[in-house]
């Protein structure tokens, strides 16, 4: 029972640190990363597609994005919703290829950028402490149907413990190095 608590807890854990780094990959750091396209839908063939299926997204060097799309007919629908979205970038055409490119980011956006990562790691870290509550709720209600003694919930709690602090200094870790990413000129 005990095992299993605490496997659960290490595994919504991780899934928090998961959803940290997929969500820093999408800020933009003034090199060129094809997650910044990723959540752009298109509206081809009848609905709403994500980009990568309607066009080829590669790397053209490292402050520029090259779009082709399979269909020549969805350049424009592509641009549409390249203008639409958060990326705050002009697509450039020529012909059927468009080409996104990055500027350089200025210092008050790289600062910027950086408060948002803290305080994304902060909302994981949040996330990884519930989680922690949780686990530490559920030990206790154990011990109070008397299934465990005192002495196996206190290892129990200081096991979950040991568990969120290696959890929360991984988060500090991932934040850290994408706030260095960011001020890297």
């Amino acid at each position: 029972m005990l095992n299993d608590i605490k496997n659960d807890a290490q595994t919504r854990m991780g899934k928090s640190i998961d959803s940290l780094k997929h969500s820093l990959t999408r800020l933009r750091t003034g090199r060129a990363s094809t997650s910044l396209v990723d959540n752009i839908k298109i509206s081809a063939y009848g609905s709403d597609m994500p980009l990568n299926q309607v066009a080829s997204v590669s790397l053209g060097d490292a402050r520029s994005i090259i779009i082709t799309p399979f269909d020549k007919s969805h350049v424009a629908p592509i641009e549409k919703a390249i203008m639409a979205s958060d990326v705050g970038i002009t697509p450039t055409t020529a012909g059927t290829v468009i080409r996104l490119n990055l500027p350089p980011l200025t210092e008050e956006r790289r600062k910027e950028l950086a408060k948002h990562v803290s305080h994304e790691g902060e909302e994981a870290k949040i996330a990884i402490r519930n989680v922690r509550r949780d686990a530490l709720q559920q030990v206790k209600d154990l011990q109070k149907k008397n299934e465990i003694t005192e002495d196996d919930e206190r290892r129990a709690e200081d096991e979950i413990q040991k568990l969120t602090d290696r959890f929360v200094k991984e988060v500090d870790e991932v934040v850290k190095h994408k706030e260095q990413e960011l001020m890297a000129v």
